[in-house]
């Protein structure tokens, strides 16, 4: 992507500003996009895909900080610039912790303006460059594919199940609990497919309100309802050609199910408030993390959409059964949000590696992600240190056994024991010491449990 000719989004209430900021980017060889609130901005973001966007912070109907959180709860990866009032430091500083890539101070100036427009979409470019190199290395070392990441035998499954897969056309429900990298693996398959080139379009199906869900899938006419005073696309046709993923689909109303299943059955469909049929060539990726055999079995779910979605099933493990790729996720997260935060930390100490893989992670990649997160904020050193993570260092479960309290004192001291030579890499003398014991006795411990063979490092 050249720098000069980025596409941008500018985002202001006042019609003036938006149109001379507008003009005055253009005759420096930008693309230019606008819209007058965060509402419009999130439109434009799904219809356009802006490589930048520079937006105002006070704005009716919503304002730049709204626009910001939808954009990250969405899960938008494109750079923010705010514009905010002079001396009106603390609300950019809100706003750069809300997402924003850095801020100006009104009224803007320009010469200021292209030195930081420059400067982001530089670092954006160079953190996508960086971002692609570290997948080629996992993929090569077995220890990713794409955006997802892991070594564990059970993401090998899932690698393996995803490169296969990829180049058919064939629909994909993918399964698994919250946070457990669904979307990414809905991309994965857009990226190793055929349609890598065409659009890989997005909707969760929980964000919205029944009443709008139809709209932002199918689009409407103009006058198809009150408000509707243009026709809009909607998601399917713009992912005509490539692949839409439709997150939490198991929220689906069962009026928008009949609808979805004519898309699936004969390619075709009409805009909400319209008669023409439109043709599409679509995959389509779904996610839930719902049991929809029991969906299907209650009625909330028919049966005939199911078949139609489960023609290939990918499970996601949760992260408690993927052993050390805790600590790869953790050391991924970490490099990332100590570059957007300025700081330079190289890693976690052992205490903070043993209690990462100790963690059961309910909350699974998602909640380990934001754990990293708050962990840069708190760390004042180099290290990331165990008190830095957000949570309490006893597993709340053991997997694959009963639930505390229930577990017994062997169990809980082989999990201990287990968890922690995996986050010191097997050396049983830094596991012996930071669990207070003598490294033979987990030689010992180790030989019971039938784990010697694995000859632990000393």
């Amino acid at each position: 992507m050249s720098v000069r000719r980025a596409k941008i989004l500018v985002v202001d209430d006042e019609a003036s500003a938006r149109s001379g900021l507008g003009k005055l980017l253009e005759q420096e060889g930008y693309q230019v996009l606008q819209a007058a609130d965060g509402r419009e901005a999130l439109e434009a973001v799904a219809d356009e895909a802006p490589e930048l966007i520079i937006t105002d912070l006070k704005m009716p109907v919503m304002d730049g900080m709204e626009l910001l959180t939808q954009l990250r709860e969405r899960e938008v990866q494109i750079p923010a610039i705010v514009a905010t009032a002079f001396g009106e430091v603390s609300t950019a500083v809100a706003a750069m912790r809300a997402g924003a890539e850095d801020y100006l101070t009104k009224p803007i100036d320009f010469d200021a303006l292209l030195l930081v427009v420059e400067r982001t979409l530089a670092r954006a470019e160079l953190r996508t460059e960086a971002e692609n190199l570290r997948r080629q290395l996992r993929a090569r070392d077995n220890e990713g594919l794409e955006g997802l990441l892991g070594a564990s035998a059970a993401m090998q499954r899932v690698y393996h199940m995803v490169k296969q897969v990829a180049p058919a056309r064939a629909t994909v429900l993918i399964t698994g609990e919250s946070g457990t990298g669904k979307g990414e693996v809905a991309r994965a398959l857009h990226a190793l497919s055929p349609r890598a080139s065409a659009p890989f379009v997005s909707l969760h199906c929980a964000a919205l309100a029944e009443s709008l869900l139809e709209s932002e899938l199918f689009g409407h006419e103009r006058g198809a309802f009150t408000g509707a005073d243009k026709r809009r696309i909607g998601r399917i046709e713009q992912a005509n050609g490539g692949t839409l993923f439709l997150d939490e689909i198991g929220e689906i109303p069962p009026a928008t199910q009949i609808k979805l299943l004519r898309v699936l059955q004969e390619r075709c469909f009409e805009r909400v408030g319209g008669n023409e049929t439109i043709k599409v060539d679509v995959r389509v990726v779904a996610a839930t993390n719902k049991d929809f055999a029991t969906e299907v079995r209650e009625k909330r779910f028919r049966e005939d959409l199911y078949y139609r979605l489960n023609v290939v099933h990918v499970d996601m493990p949760p992260l408690r059964q993927r052993g050390n790729d805790v600590i790869l996720l953790a050391e991924h997260f970490l490099r990332r949000f100590s570059l957007e935060n300025n700081r330079r930390i190289d890693g976690f100490d052992d205490a903070a590696r043993a209690k990462l893989v100790a963690h059961r992670w309910p909350g699974n990649v998602r909640e380990l992600e934001n754990a990293v997160e708050r962990a840069v904020v708190f760390t004042e050193g180099e290290m990331v240190e165990a008190n830095a993570l957000p949570f309490d260092a006893a597993p709340a479960t053991i997997e694959g056994g009963p639930r505390i309290p229930g577990a017994t004192l062997a169990e809980l001291e082989k999990h201990a024991i287990l968890a922690t030579l995996e986050s010191v890499n097997g050396s049983t003398s830094r596991a012996a010491e930071m669990l207070d014991i003598s490294p033979r006795t987990i030689q010992y411990r180790l030989h019971e449990y039938g784990a010697a063979s694995t000859r632990p490092k000393s």
